[in-house]
């Protein structure tokens, strides 16, 4: 069982930049790949970012390609997205979620345990 929360939403001008993190709770946090999902007003969730338990390997949907950053510190037991470039099309809800298997997946039905969300909102 892991808990996660997440932080660092806020409410940013486009072009600006917000870095969320999402810290879990419990001493196994290596042992699970990581994801950030986001869901707009009226529209699915859906899968921005991924890591590996090490943090060797991260995939990114083609919409944030180039303008976030996942990283992971596995002493703290956090996971990070950094967000650059904020476009008005980045606002949602993010959360994070963390998957016991091996690799790193899109899927949401992937993801064992999720996060409560944090709140972006970029105007433009």
């Amino acid at each position: 069982q892991v808990l996660l929360v997440e932080s660092g939403g806020g409410l940013v001008q486009a072009g600006d930049s917000l870095r969320l993190s999402c810290a879990a709770s419990g001493r196994t946090f290596s042992t699970y790949a990581m994801g950030w999902f986001r869901q707009a007003p009226g529209k699915e969730r859906e899968f921005v970012a991924a890591i590996t338990r090490s943090g060797d390997r991260t995939v990114y949907a083609d919409s944030v390609k180039g303008r976030f950053t996942v990283s992971r510190d596995n002493a703290k037991n956090t996971v990070y997205l950094q967000m650059n470039s904020l476009k008005a099309e980045d606002t949602a809800v993010y959360y994070c979620a963390a998957d016991t298997t091996i690799g790193v997946r899109t899927e949401q039905s992937a993801y064992d345990y999720w996060g409560q969300g944090t709140q972006v909102t970029v105007s433009s």
